[in-house]
């Protein structure tokens, strides 16, 4: 494997040989399916951009010592399903020296191409999934392969169990999708007025865990720069409590942050989203 050359953190992190490194960090710069605000095909060069200002130690620890392969961007000039197939080929990779793969968005469809390479090496995972939506439609403006519909492929097409936490726009489909596959959902309007609950994830929920984080999760006031901010979202300490909650007695195998949409002379979308990228990092036990 040859390391891109413009890798995340790398102004702390020195390259290592890709089995040396515990994270392997893909750029998927994929716009397809976006239906509002476009420029989602920017956002993994400009985290890896703004990951540079990123200081190593994070008050506590230093997860980048364990690490970073940072790979070349996929290549996104195809159609939906052969995009899906070089994200799959890619993290199958990844998997295969049994390090975890971290998948920078682009477009949310993205995800299903790492789910599907993960459900081949560990069978029954669990999904997390922070997002302002819920996108659980079986299509979205003709398209099953939407950023709409990739947790419906999660669900629908792998058969995998779902959390969802701090939803706040979805369509009667979506929630009556989420009753059809039994899906758990913590809306924003009740995890943004209350404690965290202790029955989070379902006790039967699988042991191995992927956290899809699409940044619109988080409230405007933090990340404004995504396709569709949506009032009402999660905090930063709050979505990480959330996600280390979600984690107590399991193991994070994997993650994604999608849905940045850098606008021109703005960082600080980029920024924060680099530093939520090495703050899931710090998950990883």
């Amino acid at each position: 494997m040859q390391e891109y050359q413009n890798r995340f953190l790398g102004s702390e992190v020195e390259p290592r040989p890709a089995n040396e490194c515990l994270f392997h960090v893909i750029p998927v710069p994929y716009e397809e399916s976006v239906s509002y605000g476009g420029g989602t095909a920017k956002g993994p060069e400009c985290i890896l951009n703004a990951s540079d200002q990123l200081e190593l130690f994070n008050g506590h620890s230093s997860p980048g010592e364990q690490g970073i392969f940072t790979h070349f961007p996929i290549d996104c000039k195809a159609n939906p399903e052969i995009v899906m197939q070089r994200i799959y080929e890619t993290t199958q990779k990844v998997l295969s020296l049994n390090k975890i793969p971290i998948l920078l968005g682009g477009e949310h469809s993205i995800t299903f191409g790492a789910l599907k390479a993960l459900k081949e090496k560990y069978g029954t995972f669990g999904i997390v999934q922070f997002d302002a939506h819920a996108d659980l439609r079986y299509e979205y403006l003709g398209s099953k392969w939407s950023h709409a519909s990739v947790m419906c492929r999660a669900v629908d097409d792998l058969g995998l169990p779902l959390v969802q936490l701090g939803n706040r726009a979805f369509c009667l489909e979506e929630y009556e999708t989420r009753k059809k596959f039994h899906v758990t959902s913590w809306d924003a309007d009740y995890l943004c007025q209350n404690p965290i609950p202790e029955n989070l994830i379902p006790h039967d929920f699988p042991e191995k865990i992927f956290i899809t984080f699409d940044v619109d999760g988080l409230d405007p006031s933090i990340i404004p720069d995504t396709g569709t901010p949506v009032a009402g979202g999660l905090t930063w300490y709050q979505s990480l409590n959330l996600a280390k909650k979600a984690l107590e007695k399991r193991k994070l195998i994997g993650f994604d942050v999608v849905e940045l949409a850098p606008k021109e002379n703005s960082f600080v979308s980029d920024f924060i989203t680099a530093q939520l990228t090495y703050a899931l990092m710090d998950l990883v036990k």
